[in-house]
């Protein structure tokens, strides 16, 4: 008896938590909530009529003449509806256009090899010379198109 020490007791089982049904409870609970809030989202509304957008009538269609393209490339060049030229001249043209056309529009572009800092310039001399009618495109024109 001697040397039978602690060997008869049997081996104690560790304690584990089991995660499984934990999930399955959390979903449980996870759908019933879902279907709880679902039945409480009862909408009240009002019919409302929204008014539709009417194309403007009278007047004459704007001059597509008064409509100018600018694109700027790379090199202090820019193209005047596709006419090429410098930086430096877009400011006369500018102001030839806006003597001629009051209700003068630009287009401002710029090409794939274009800087952005030249459009930011050519953005700033068109609103120097009083032209509100100013849009800029998005997207990136081949040079010169």
């Amino acid at each position: 008896m001697s040397g039978k020490k602690h060997q008869d007791k049997a081996p104690r089982k560790q304690a584990r938590i089991e995660i499984i049904p934990l999930i399955d409870v959390i979903f449980f609970l996870l759908a019933t909530f879902i279907l709880f809030t679902l039945s409480l989202d009862k909408i009240n509304s009002i019919e409302v009529q929204l008014p539709q957008a009417v194309p403007p009538q009278g007047g004459p269609p704007p001059d597509e003449a008064e409509m100018v393209t600018i694109q700027v490339s790379d090199q202090d060049t820019a193209f005047w509806n596709r006419e090429l030229i410098s930086l430096s001249e877009v400011t006369p043209r500018l102001q030839n256009h806006k003597n001629q056309y009051p209700n003068a529009r630009v287009l401002i572009a710029t090409d794939d090899r274009a800087r952005y800092a030249a459009g930011i310039e050519v953005l700033d001399k068109v609103r120097k010379e009083g032209i509100t009618a100013v849009s800029v495109e998005t997207r990136v024109r081949p040079t010169g198109r």
